[in-house]
């Protein structure tokens, strides 16, 4: 079984710095800003012949907005699930009585494995500058500098001595990636911790709680899953915080990466701008998606006529777009999310051969005949899937410019509608067979040469 590392602290002392380096990725947000860092965020990592998880957590201590508390929580839910503890402290900022109280907290645990991390040594000597720590009472400590990636390896080697190695394995493939993405506030934290069964992320009454993309694997019925809390969106003039701007980024990466994006839009306000917005983003993109409506339950009857045909006169631009109400809060409904979730996954990730696609292409076009151009009938000569997620159908033909973007789209249409596809659009592409004789020139031979001498000639005249 792989060892479960844990690292905590005070906030803005590098717990994300390290998080990133052990990862070998950039998946914690980094920045210059304390209480950064609120849920518990996994990574995997590997060191020689030893592969590990990693959590990071939030600051204890933070002491920011209303938070503390719930980050606390976080923290300690994360020493629960760890065999070894990393405790950061900041070694330019030396030895704080916010150190001293988590260090009193770890010393209570007895199956644990407590290292004593001094971070920001870098421009020091490390004896000296760390000598103070010993006082916390933290019997192994060592010292590093994460953005350097200064005494990283001799830290793991440390850590990871009393593991036996482990085979490093390979991400699973068949896992359905479900990115929960929405404004601020409409629930998304609440939903996942419903589709989980268990309180995994932060939850708070304040818009921006999450400002990171979680990413949670679990499992149900057989099917392996991972589900990607993002942090809430705003208006781009809304933005006023740096780290807010951040987590756009990572909220809009999470899109590239997920299979399935649950967007999450909040009923008691109708469909915004904003959430218009993010659709573009998540079309853009190509990526399935189901539109969820939550805090239905809260609604009365004449309002939710009035939100369906709102939503509905909005979406008339991706007719293929499939919507689901729920009450993330109450459970109403989010159990019937999986079917639509599978549905908009095996639509996007289609599959078939060259042949099928071609005789379906051959049944749609005789149904409406390709357009004249000139003297000359358009062609289209066969078909093949170039891609998935979106579903990308291949077609080679002949004037493949000269196509009308109304023909473009009654294919889209026709090819969604005949093989059922929900909640993903379809890309058709044309390209024209290339000439083998295109850019050649014919060298003519020493007759060829006076006849056509004797042409012009004869053509001047």
């Amino acid at each position: 079984m792989k060892p479960v590392i844990a690292i905590v602290g005070r906030p803005n002392v590098g717990k994300s710095t390290l998080f990133n380096r052990l990862t070998k990725t950039r998946d914690a947000l980094v920045a210059d800003y304390p209480g950064l860092t609120r849920d518990r965020k996994y990574g995997m990592g590997t060191h020689g012949e030893h592969s590990f998880i990693v959590i990071d957590t939030g600051g204890i201590g933070a002491g920011h907005e209303g938070v503390d508390e719930v980050v606390v929580e976080q923290a300690n839910l994360a020493l629960n699930e760890a065999n070894v503890v990393l405790f950061m402290v900041d070694a330019q900022q030396g030895l704080t009585a916010g150190d001293e109280a988590i260090a009193h907290q770890l010393r209570q645990l007895r199956d644990k494995q407590v290292y004593l991390v001094v971070n920001k040594i870098d421009g020091f000597d490390e004896h000296s500058i760390s000598a103070e720590f010993y006082a916390l009472g933290i019997e192994t400590l060592l010292s590093v500098a994460a953005s350097q990636g200064r005494g990283i390896r001799r830290l793991m080697d440390k850590v990871l001595r009393p593991f036996p190695p482990t085979e490093v394995e390979s991400a699973e493939e068949d896992s359905i990636k479900v990115a929960v993405l929405g404004r601020p506030n409409v629930g998304k934290s609440t939903l996942v911790n419903r589709l989980l069964g268990e309180d995994r992320v932060v939850v708070f009454d304040k818009a921006g709680t999450t400002r990171d993309t979680i990413s949670i694997p679990y499992e149900r019925h057989g099917q392996a899953y991972t589900l990607i809390d993002t942090a809430g969106i705003r208006r781009r003039g809304k933005v006023y915080e740096t780290v807010e701007k951040f987590s756009v980024v990572k909220a809009l990466q999470a899109i590239e990466e997920a299979h399935v994006v649950l967007q999450v839009v909040d009923a008691t306000e109708g469909i915004t701008e904003q959430d218009m917005n993010l659709l573009g983003h998540v079309v853009e993109a190509g990526r399935a998606v189901v539109m969820v409506v939550n805090k239905w339950d809260g609604l009365s009857a004449e309002h939710k006529v009035k939100v369906k045909e709102e939503i509905d006169r909005r979406l008339q631009f991706a007719p293929w777009l499939r919507r689901h109400t729920i009450s993330a809060l109450h459970g109403t409904g989010v159990g019937d999310l999986y079917g639509f979730i599978h549905k908009a996954y095996d639509s996007a990730f289609l599959k078939m051969n060259t042949a099928q696609v071609t005789r379906l292409l051959e049944d749609i076009v005789s149904q409406r005949s390709l357009p004249m151009i000139g003297r000359s009938r358009l062609k289209l000569r066969y078909a093949h899937l170039g891609g998935s997620n979106p579903p990308r159908i291949i077609i080679h033909g002949n004037h493949e410019k000269r196509i009308p973007e109304d023909y473009r789209r009654y294919l889209e249409n026709s090819f969604r509608t005949i093989l059922k596809m929900e909640g993903t659009p379809v890309r058709v592409e044309f390209r024209t067979g290339k000439n083998p004789y295109e850019g050649r020139k014919n060298v003519l031979t020493e007759r060829q040469q006076r006849r056509r001498k004797r042409l012009i000639k004869r053509h001047k005249r």
